[in-house]
């Protein structure tokens, strides 16, 4: 293979790859604002300037093209200095906008400002003025103030998004990013240009002025907004969920994530929330201990025979949980009928990211066990049969099926016994008789499966009171680790909730069945030894990028 010297070191490199793209592969820093690995090279800022032996002038690492025997150095006296000069440049009309940009803390500029800017300007005259609060789009807000015509966010719109939305208009220091004549910036993957946006230009709306990035904790976790499962990382102050960004693996959504999985998938996890078990007393659902939620689920669960029993997985719950449901369910009760909902949006698709199952976990729920046994119902089967009174009982997993269609709201009416866990108050549980109160997905860890087969990690973001931030090795914040009781804005906002699977086995012991795990890697240990799918693996394995498995074709779910 060809051989190239970056900062003295040799490296081996493959043809067609540019300077800047060996030097990032093998860790060496090349400063850059317009160059990104997934768009086409523009080459407009210049901050990429390095020297080449043998070349009369630097050259930008962005679109030049590594060759054999090439010695280039990154940090040399020239470049620095021809670095210094483009900050010199960048910064003349730039604001001194810091203390109230939202990108202060994961700035570019700013940092290079410290490394490579001299600390002072020579520039007396007046700045150039324009827009501050543009709004591009329902989601995006431009300062055009900010904007250091890097181009990004429109060959993000052109070469990903496909649509044409963004565009330059006027010359010189008054060229600025316009939407064109007509539009919008609303395709479904708008707000992408807001992180990518190397400065303060873009900004996401509904995050805007909401905090600093210091000030939050970052947790790598998946969207649960579709069956794509797209790597994400949630970013949370004072144990509220503030918002969620995409996270970089090439096997399942590269750098990107739609808006509608950005936007639509946290917000429930600070609001209206199950706060500890409840169960109906006259009419009315009133709160109690989990002690007394068990025992009652268990004692009307007796009364009952397995065939007028069912269980409802769901695929918006963990693979862990989805597996003690089944255990429950097949090995404590003995009961076929035992599937799971789909829930799809024909034509809400596309060749992007998007996919028409709006649940992260479909595949997982059906490989977990969550299935009918032999002559056992599916779940149409199972609310027919519900409808017609032969069977009575329902033991439902964090799914809100009255919410379906008011059919379903009206055959959930007629059970005798509706037992839940749930993440919210919604109109299941509101026919139910007893709830249990279940962690989201950003409380607690777990596994999903996408429509691709890649087993993918959840890790605790947000702690509950069953699980403390400072006790599980959860990512911590500066107001984390410094906040004390007196702090107004360290105060904890934590609700009593529990991961499924912990309540599930708590019911099963007590129905003599010998499960019991304390933690969910010991609970997906239990799955790989049990479960062929599944063998092999365990949360190391699966790391940060997820673990792809064969999947028989006969069991994987539709859409």
């Amino acid at each position: 293979m060809p051989k190239i010297t970056i900062n003295g070191k040799e490296i081996e490199f493959k043809a067609g790859q540019t300077v800047i793209e060996v030097a990032t592969k093998n860790g060496i820093t090349v400063p850059h604002f317009c160059w990104h690995p997934a768009l086409s090279v523009s080459g407009n800022c210049r901050m990429c300037l390095v020297e080449i032996e043998k070349m009369p002038k630097l050259a930008i690492a962005c679109s030049t093209l590594a060759a054999d025997g090439m010695v280039v150095n990154v940090d040399s006296d020239k470049a620095v200095s021809a670095r210094n000069a483009v900050m010199e440049f960048m910064l003349i009309n730039h604001p001194l906008d810091c203390p109230i940009c939202d990108q202060a803390g994961e700035c570019k500029l700013q940092d290079y400002a410290f490394k490579y800017g001299s600390g002072e300007s020579r520039f007396e005259e007046e700045k150039s003025h324009n827009k501050k609060r543009v709004e591009l789009g329902p989601f995006v807000m431009f300062d055009a103030e900010r904007c250091i015509s890097c181009s990004r966010c429109i060959r993000f719109c052109d070469e990903v998004a496909g649509e044409k939305e963004l565009t330059f208009t006027k010359r010189g220091d008054r060229v600025t990013v316009s939407t064109y004549p007509g539009e919008d910036l609303d395709n479904p993957y708008s707000l992408n240009t807001t992180d990518i946006c190397p400065v303060g230009a873009l900004t996401n709306r509904d995050f805007r002025f909401k905090s600093r990035v210091w000030d939050m904790s970052r947790t790598s976790s998946i969207c649960t907004g579709c069956s794509r499962g797209c790597s994400d990382e949630i970013w949370v102050r004072n144990n509220i969920v503030m918002r969620l960004t995409p996270r970089y693996n090439q096997e399942v959504n590269s750098y990107w994530m739609c808006d509608e999985g950005r936007l639509n998938t946290f917000k429930f996890i600070n609001n209206e929330r199950v706060d500890g078990p409840h169960v109906r007393r006259d009419g009315q659902l009133v709160k109690t201990g989990y002690d007394e939620a068990v025992a009652q689920t268990v004692s009307q669960l007796k009364a009952y025979s397995p065939g007028e029993i069912a269980f409802l997985g769901s695929a918006f719950a963990t693979c862990e949980d989805n597996y003690a449901l089944a255990k429950l369910a097949k090995g404590a009760f003995h009961v076929k009928n035992i599937d799971f909902a789909r829930h799809t949006i024909p034509g809400s698709g596309d060749n992007i990211l998007r996919r028409e199952d709006k649940t992260p976990n479909a595949l997982g729920a059906e490989l977990a066990g969550v299935r009918p046994g032999s002559e056992g119902l599916d779940f149409d089967g199972i609310m027919n049969a519900v409808n017609s009174g032969r069977i009575k009982v329902l033991y439902c997993l964090e799914d809100d099926i009255a919410a379906m269609s008011p059919e379903y709201e009206n055959i959930l009416s007629k059970l005798d016994l509706l037992i839940v866990h749930a993440t919210n108050h919604n109109k299941t549980t509101a026919l139910a008789d007893i709830v249990f109160p279940a962690s989201t997905y950003a409380e607690k860890n777990g596994t999903m499966v996408n429509f691709q087969g890649m087993v993918q990690r959840l890790r605790p973001a947000v702690s509950t009171i069953d699980m403390d931030r400072s006790m599980v090795g959860m990512e911590m914040s500066r107001l984390d680790r410094f906040g004390t009781d007196f702090d107004k804005w360290a105060k904890k906002n934590r609700v009593d909730a529990r991961a499924s699977w912990k309540m599930l086995e708590t019911v099963a012991s007590l129905m003599g069945l010998k499960i019991k795990h304390s933690m969910a890697e010991e609970v997906f240990e239990d799955m790989a030894s049990s479960l062929d799918c599944f063998r092999g693996l365990d949360y190391d394995a699966i790391g940060e990028s997820g673990a792809k498995i064969k999947v028989n074709t006969a069991a994987k779910v539709k859409k």
